[in-house]
């Protein structure tokens, strides 16, 4: 790979890790400004699917008692889950043992910065996925490389290396004449 595109991509690539490897630098993300919203509406046991019943079983003899809110995102989970293949199936246990096994706090820090990727813009979220793929698609080698690289940085360095991706990316995006 030749220098410059190693380096726009090592700038995309802080553009997206920067919220997600520096917890203790993130400032909380500003709540957005809340929308009335409607009530949530109960769902019916009985209106759910033999297999989502299966799925949510265990949540049968209580389910009348859970709030309308967990209700739903219980009933869109079992369709999730559902819809998955065997494989994708154990891709999810794993992921969900291996959160389950982290310490509280490691959990909190997770779930406080998939609260502000959800707070973002949808292209933003879309742009960070993006480079997320793209850091998944280098060997193990480089990932681990720019992972030291941005953990051994100061905060100042990361300042400047979030800067210098942004001012990438408006290159990028600005049209050559």
């Amino acid at each position: 790979m030749n220098k410059t595109r190693c380096s726009v991509l090592f700038a995309a690539l802080l553009t997206l890790a920067a919220p997600l490897l520096c917890a203790q630098e993130t400032q909380p993300a500003p709540a957005a400004p809340a929308a009335p919203a409607a009530p949530a509406a109960p769902v019916e046991w009985s209106k759910l699917s033999p297999q989502q019943q299966q799925v949510l079983s265990k949540f049968g003899s209580q389910w009348n008692s859970l709030p309308p809110e967990r209700q739903q995102a219980l009933a869109r989970g079992s369709e999730r889950w559902l819809g998955m293949s065997p494989d994708q199936r154990n891709q999810a246990r794993e992921r969900f043992n291996h959160f389950r096994a982290l310490p509280p706090e490691q959990r909190q820090a997770l779930r406080s910065r998939w609260q502000q990727f959800q707070a973002l813009p949808p292209q933003q979220r879309a742009f960070m996925r993006q480079n997320f793929h793209r850091f998944q698609q280098l060997p193990p080698a480089r990932r681990q490389a720019l992972r030291e690289q941005w953990h051994n940085a100061t905060p100042a360095q990361r300042s400047q290396m979030i800067e210098h991706a942004r001012q990438q990316q408006q290159r990028q995006k600005t049209p050559h004449r």
